[in-house]
């Protein structure tokens, strides 16, 4: 076990957003978090990386109880996340935010093996500044990269699909699939993407603030794809 969510509740404007989340992720594992719009996905990752506290639980990760610790210290325990909206870095260039991410000194050719499997055309990105000059789909897939250099007990992406093309898109499948194998760590996604949620070991769907259903891609999206609203890239 990694990570431990206990009787996690969390309340807006008399509105319960989460309510009562139990939920056990092992190590080593893909596993993707999907359900319908304002189901909680996505508060209940800002609760395990720390930009929201939970009204009352516990969350416990390697061992230790986190609930009350800020980004910064989670980050340092091995919790990396990936924005939906990735910032923007003016004065520094991509093969610097590798450099940072990575916690080591990296040579060009990690860098840019690192982008070429996000889709990008390393000796074209490599030297650019992370600025406005990049656009979102660029940003998106330099940010997967560096957080897939971090090699992290605990990996989180928030619709890592997001304003990417198909062949990127095919090549961060590759990523995740192989991302837990490398950092023998845990990777979650949250995600609508029907092959996304194929390759996960394990499937956590959340209706109206709540865990409906945990299970593997078979049993979910034969039964719920519909009413999760999962979708494909087409071809």
């Amino acid at each position: 076990m990694i990570l431990e969510l206990q009787n996690i509740c969390f309340e807006r404007e008399n509105k319960k957003i989460l309510n009562n989340i139990n939920l056990t992720i092992d190590l080593g594992k893909c596993i993707a978090i999907t359900g319908p719009n304002g189901s909680g996905k996505s508060t209940l990752v800002k609760m395990i990386i720390g930009i929201e506290k939970p009204d009352s639980g516990k969350i416990i990760f390697d061992g230790k109880d986190i609930t009350n610790m800020e980004i910064n210290e989670r980050a340092k325990l091995g919790i990396s996340f990936g924005f939906q909206q990735p910032v923007k870095f003016k004065g520094i260039t991509v093969y610097d935010l590798l450099k940072i991410s990575a916690h080591r000194q990296i040579t060009k050719k990690e860098a840019c093996d690192a982008l070429s499997k996000v889709g990008l055309c390393a000796k074209e990105y490599v030297d650019r500044e992370v600025n406005s000059s990049l656009s979102g789909g660029e940003l998106k897939r330099i940010e997967i990269a560096t957080v897939a250099l971090r090699q992290t007990k605990l990996t989180i992406f928030d619709e890592p699909e997001a304003g990417i093309d198909l062949w990127s898109f095919n090549n961060l499948i590759d990523v995740f699939q192989t991302m837990s194998e490398v950092t023998k760590g845990t990777t979650i996604i949250i995600s609508h993407q029907e092959r996304i949620l194929e390759i996960a070991d394990e499937i956590i769907l959340m209706k109206s603030g709540k865990v409906q259903k945990i299970g593997t891609s078979d049993e979910i999206l034969k039964e719920e794809v519909k009413e999760i609203g999962c979708c494909r890239i087409k071809n």
